[in-house]
C-alpha cells in the first residue's frame, strides 16, 4: 500500500470529517464545495470560527487563531469565498488592538476547556501568530478589507523585531511558531522585494540561534526546515541547501506510522485533541511530500 492509500485508511478510521474531505479534494479529486461545507459548520454567528476547529481550544466561541486555521483550509481550494471571508474580516476588526493586529488568544477563551498554552494573558496584545497568517492569506487572494492594512503594518514591525527577540533569549519554540505562521505572509505579500529582504535577514538568525532544528532525527517539539519551507516556492527554501531538504523529506516519508497517519511532536492534552491533530498533520505531510515531488 502506498503512502496516499495508507493515509486514506488512517483518515477514514480516525479523522474528523473536515480532514477526510480535505484529503478527498486534494488527493482524490473531490469537490471543493465539500470542504467549504464542512468548514462552515465551525463558523459562528459573529463571522468568526470556533467549535474546536483548532483542536487545542474546545470552546464554541470565535478566536483569532481558529480564524487562521479556517483560512489555511480555504487556501487548499484555491480561493476565499466571499460569504466566509467578508464576515470573518468584519469580526477581526472587532477584536483587533490599537497595534493593528489580533491577540493569539482572547480573554473569552478562559471560560472553556483549552490546552495550557491557550491560557489567555492578562494583557490583550496583538500577536504575530495569528495576525501574520491571516494577513498573508488575504494578500494571497487579493482581499481588500479595512482590517488588512493595519495588520500588514503590524506584521512588518513584528518581523523586524524577531532578531531582537532571539538575542534576548526568548523561548525558541514560541519564536518558531511565530515565524512559521508568518511564512504565508512573506510568501504572499505584494511587496516582494521587502519580503525577500526580510526573509534573507531572518534565515541566518533563526539557523544560528537553533530556532530551526537541522538534524532530521531531532526529537521533541522542535521546528524543522519543512515547517518553514513547506513547498519549493517558499522564500524560506533558500535558507537550506538541497541535501538538508532531501534529508528532511526522507525523514517525513519515513515518519508515516504503521496505521498510515503521521504523529505530532507536541503534547496531546486530551486524547481527542491528539487524534484530531494527527488527522490534520497527516494531510499536511502529504501536501509537503507532493509539493516536493515525493508522491
Amino acid at each position: 500500500m502506498d503512502a496516499i492509500d495508507a493515509a486514506e485508511q488512517f483518515l477514514w478510521r480516525n479523522a474528523r470529517l473536515l480532514e477526510r474531505v480535505r484529503f478527498e479534494h486534494l488527493f482524490r479529486g473531490g469537490p471543493p464545495d465539500a470542504v467549504v461545507e464542512a468548514l462552515l459548520t465551525y463558523r459562528r454567528p459573529d463571522g468568526g470560527f470556533g467549535n474546536a476547529l483548532e483542536p487545542d481550544f474546545r470552546g464554541p466561541i470565535s478566536q483569532p487563531t481558529t480564524a487562521d486555521s479556517a483560512l489555511r483550509v480555504l487556501d487548499e481550494i484555491g480561493h476565499l469565498p466571499a460569504e466566509a471571508v467578508e464576515p470573518l474580516c468584519d469580526w477581526l476588526l472587532t477584536v483587533s488592538t490599537d497595534e493593528g493586529g489580533v491577540p493569539m488568544v482572547l480573554s473569552s477563551a478562559a471560560a472553556y476547556p483549552r490546552a495550557p498554552w491557550w491560557d489567555p494573558p492578562e494583557e490583550q496584545r496583538a500577536s504575530i501568530l495569528p495576525t501574520s497568517g491571516l494577513a498573508g492569506h488575504l494578500h494571497r487572494y487579493g482581499v481588500d478589507h479595512p482590517w488588512l492594512h493595519p495588520a500588514t503594518e503590524f506584521t512588518w514591525r513584528s518581523l523586524a523585531d524577531v532578531p531582537r527577540r532571539v538575542a534576548a533569549g526568548e523561548w525558541l519554540v514560541q519564536l518558531a511558531y511565530d515565524v512559521r505562521c508568518a511564512m504565508v505572509f512573506l510568501d504572499s505579500v505584494p511587496d516582494r522585494a521587502r519580503a525577500e529582504a526580510v526573509a534573507a535577514e531572518l534565515g541566518p538568525v533563526l539557523l544560528a540561534s537553533g530556532v530551526v532544528a537541522l538534524d532530521p532525527a531531532a526529537e521533541g517539539e522542535v521546528a524543522k526546515p519543512l515547517d518553514f519551507a513547506a513547498s519549493p516556492g517558499s522564500v524560506a527554501r533558500s535558507w537550506f541547501d538541497d541535501a538538508t531538504i532531501e534529508a528532511h523529506l526522507d525523514a517525513v516519508a519515513a515518519g508515516q506510522a504503521e496505521d498510515g497517519g503521521w504523529t505530532v511532536t507536541w503534547e496531546a492534552w486530551v486524547p481527542v485533541a491528539g487524534l484530531e491533530w494527527r488527522g490534520w498533520q497527516t494531510v499536511e505531510r502529504l501536501k509537503t511530500l507532493r509539493a516536493y515531488g515525493r508522491l
